[in-house]
């Protein structure tokens, strides 16, 4: 199962810089529990940014260099590779960006795990329209600010039809 998770503002973005445009310490314990004990793929960049392989999770990369590898990862070359070895397990396997790599996964995934960041930023990646194939299951019952000052919700959306 195929799963998305993503930190998105109120005007779609995602990143700025390959970089996150905001910290916000809750969210990232909230991905970290969500994930933790499953496989997460990434591109390059994300990885990159990231700078180590994720703990307590299996990594990996997805990436059209051939040339590339790092330690602790798997490296994946192509989307196919990537789904064949989704089709290996029946577990969540997490998507966790970059913006390429949500839009290629979309089409494909049951679930997205979205963190709704409730103002506009400014940001160069943006993720993927998905509210007209998706539903919305749960939510947090109202937005929370966090210790840096942002407001967000929690959000889980399902594939209409599934």
């Amino acid at each position: 199962m195929i799963c998305l998770i993503a930190a998105v503002s109120k005007n779609n973005q995602i990143g700025l810089h390959n970089q996150m445009p905001w910290h916000i310490p809750e969210d990232l314990a909230y991905f970290r529990e969500v994930t933790s004990g499953h496989t997460v793929i990434m591109g390059r960049k994300t990885f990159e940014s990231i700078g180590k392989p994720l703990p307590h999770r299996t990594n990996m990369v997805l990436t059209t260099n051939p040339n590339f590898s790092a330690e602790g990862v798997v490296v994946l070359h192509s989307l196919n590779e990537a789904l064949e070895l989704c089709k290996t397990t029946t577990e969540a396997v997490f998507v966790i960006g970059g913006g390429e790599i949500y839009k290629a996964f979309l089409p494909f995934a049951e679930y997205l795990y979205i963190t709704l960041i409730d103002e506009v930023v400014e940001g160069d990646t943006c993720f993927p329209d998905y509210q007209k194939d998706f539903q919305l299951i749960k939510s947090t019952c109202s937005k929370s600010q966090t210790s840096t000052g942002h407001y967000f919700f929690f959000t889980l959306w399902k594939r209409i039809g599934h």
